[in-house]
């Protein structure tokens, strides 16, 4: 990101930012409520675009990308984990992983076998078959983080990745996170929660649509 800004009516939600994720890093985004967290994140998975400034995703210019053009770089390099998971009820756990594969061009039977592989990575081998109610949050967290590297991103975007868990279940799902990193995947979570942010090797600070700290001393 560079002087990004993003105004919503005479909302300034970002108000110029410059901030560099290099390849690699495990990185929290910690903030508030109202301090420009969630419009980061929805600029850093490219599904907005800013008001002025530049922001470029592998490579990618978002800005001046076309919607089809966007589509593909989420699908080839960007991966989501929200806080309320998003499952589908009446699908099985490896149902739910190969949706995530669903505009990959994969034929089912592959989906669903590279469904299986990654849930076993995220230590749910055990529970292919179970339907979300039948999971505990910790284990649905889990889902949705196997359907978010289903498709080997090389970025995962996790929006507050552990608001709806308990305190042991969030430890779990952050150590998770720490696994995915140190196999390869750049890790950027989005969070309110100071305890969890300082867990984590860079910490990135806002307010009020600006950064007002970040711990690698710099943008890089």
């Amino acid at each position: 990101m560079r002087g990004v800004t993003k105004v919503h009516g005479d909302v300034v939600a970002l108000g110029g930012v410059d901030l560099t994720v290099h390849a690699g890093e495990l990185v929290a985004v910690v903030g508030p409520s109202g301090s420009g967290k969630s419009t980061m994140l929805n600029l850093m998975g490219t599904l907005d675009r800013p008001s002025t400034g530049s922001v470029r995703v592998a490579g990618h210019e978002v800005g001046s990308s076309d919607d089809d053009a966007l589509s593909r770089l989420r699908s080839e390099h960007i991966g989501f984990v929200f806080q309320h998971f998003h499952l589908a009820s009446g699908a099985t756990a490896t149902e739910n992983v190969a949706d995530g594969l669903l505009y990959s061009g994969v034929r089912r039977p592959e989906r669903l076998e590279r469904a299986q592989r990654a849930l076993t990575r995220v230590g749910l081998g055990h529970r292919l078959d179970h339907r979300p109610h039948e999971l505990s949050g910790g284990e649905r967290q889990r889902v949705a983080i196997a359907r978010a590297v289903v498709g080997e991103p090389t970025l995962l975007l996790a929006d507050e990745p552990t608001g709806a868990l308990d305190s042991r279940s969030g430890a779990d799902v952050v150590e998770l996170l720490r696994e995915l990193n140190a196999s390869g995947t750049t890790v950027v979570v989005i969070t309110h929660d100071l305890d969890l942010a300082d867990r984590l090797p860079r910490r990135v600070r806002l307010r009020d649509g600006v950064i007002v700290d970040d711990s690698s001393g710099g943008i890089g």
